[in-house]
């Protein structure tokens, strides 16, 4: 295994103040990505270049890394061996695969299932809708759990003939893609980030998570249900009426090929098996998810294989280059020493007691995460926690809730909620930053509550 050169133990704190600079500077520019008019990989891509730059300077690090396979040698630049290829993999795979299974309308399909079972009763399509999008976001991502449940909850509202709660559903959906990405280890990139530097596999994440996202999902229903005034429908006539629209859906137009939407249905149910167990069976534990995901999205692009350059360009390039100039620029700061001092003031958080620290650390990775991106705050906090000799379980869990949850308070605080803001505005409903904040924060204080209390006592 490569070894990355370390940078000296007497680093000047000048130094290690330079680069703290630049990683607020870079939280900073994450957090008006808007305003700069600049997308993540271009604003992290001119961090990692800078920061290489200077970290050579100062002799952080060396130019190349060697590695020996065999009796042959490759030179490698720090700048490739930083990166966490097995993350790019997942997501990479994990995209394709979707955006796939996606074309053969499975995924619209279950959504029209539901509108119909619900028989169009508002407060049963917004549990039906809100499970959905814990479901979806769990095994697919949060942005195309938004994108799909987003798109139909308009046109279903549209054919119920109640638009004039588009704007609770979208919000209620936004916020709960954020606690189905807690339900599983691939559910979003932070679980991915931290599972991984704290040894926590696929089944044991589950097992962790599952049953603050029950708790959690239910309280956010339950309060939308009650602010947003979505109620059953009492009135016979109204319940007729409701059905006959109701009836006028079908879920099979968005099907091209009977024969390709089957075989979807089950490749998807197979894909959700080997990666809970990837861990567990041989061959492929030493390959990892990252291969399970590359691995499952061929399987999927031979259906479109003299097409396959169509989903390709569908790929988000910008976020798989962000990642890989993140990785090199946490990579940096480490080398001088910031996450260090970073990791100073963490324990000394920690150190306030079990519960208080717990609820520290898990509060402040919430703040954090609502006002920048949680994937660079994940990745640092990871790093820190792991050359930490106080780390409990507990800890790792508080990063995990606080980063995930953290994107509830603020529609920047994660991808789906800014998706689910330009959903609303697309639609004629004006929601400003400010606005957002007031209608979520009840929303986002509660689940935090819920999240420190079930990790003091589930957990720690």
């Amino acid at each position: 295994m490569p070894i990355l050169a370390s940078a000296p133990a007497d680093v000047a704190p000048g130094v290690t103040w330079l680069f703290g600079g630049l990683l607020a500077a870079l939280i900073l520019c994450l957090a008006f990505e808007e305003k700069l008019h600049a997308k993540k990989s271009i604003i992290a891509g001119v961090f990692a270049i800078v920061g290489l730059f200077l970290a050579d300077a100062f002799g952080l690090i060396q130019g190349t890394v060697d590695a020996t396979a065999g009796h042959t040698l490759f030179t490698l630049p720090v700048y490739i061996i930083s990166i966490n290829w097995e993350v790019i993999a997942i997501i990479l795979g994990s995209s394709l695969f979707v955006d796939i299974t996606a074309r053969s309308g499975l995924f619209t399909w279950i959504a029209l299932k539901l509108t119909k079972a619900s028989g169009g009763d508002p407060l049963r399509l917004l549990v039906f809708y809100g499970a959905m999008t814990v479901v979806f976001s769990a095994v697919l991502n949060n942005v195309t759990a938004m994108i799909i449940v987003g798109s139909l909850t308009v046109v279903s509202l549209g054919r119920l003939e109640r638009k004039n709660l588009l704007l609770g559903f979208l919000l209620i959906e936004a916020l709960l893609t954020n606690i189905g990405g807690l339900l599983t280890l691939i559910s979003s990139v932070p679980n991915i980030i931290v599972g991984s530097a704290a040894n926590i596999g696929f089944m044991e994440f589950l097992a962790t998570s599952w049953f603050y996202v029950l708790v959690a999902t239910t309280v956010t229903i339950w309060l939308g249900a009650k602010r947003l005034g979505v109620r059953r429908l009492a009135d016979e006539g109204e319940k007729k009426e409701a059905a006959r629209l109701v009836a006028t859906f079908d879920e099979t137009d968005g099907i091209e090929s009977p024969g390709f939407f089957r075989f979807a249905a089950v490749i998807l149910g197979l894909f959700i098996v080997v990666i809970a167990t990837t861990s567990l069976l041989p061959v492929l534990r030493e390959l990892s998810m990252g291969y399970v995901c590359l691995a499952f999205a061929l399987i999927m692009l031979l259906r479109y294989r003299s097409e396959a350059d169509t989903f390709y360009k569908a790929i988000d390039w910008d976020l798989l280059g962000f990642f890989c100039a993140l990785f090199i620029f946490i990579h940096l700061i480490e080398e001088a020493q910031v996450l260090h001092v970073i990791g100073g003031g963490l324990a000394s958080v920690m150190a306030w007691g079990p519960e208080l620290g717990t609820a520290g650390v898990l509060v402040g990775s919430a703040v954090i995460s609502s006002v920048t991106d949680n994937i660079p705050l994940a990745a640092m906090l990871a790093k820190i926690l792991g050359g930490l000799d106080t780390t409990t379980p507990a800890h790792w869990w508080a990063v995990v809730f606080g980063a995930n949850l953290g994107g509830n308070l603020t529609p920047i605080g994660s991808a789906s909620t800014l998706v689910a803001v330009t959903i609303m505005h697309k639609h004629g409903l004006k929601v400003s930053f400010a606005g957002f904040v007031k209608m979520s924060f009840i929303y986002a204080v509660v689940q935090i509550a819920l999240a420190i209390a079930y990790v003091l006592v589930f957990v720690a």
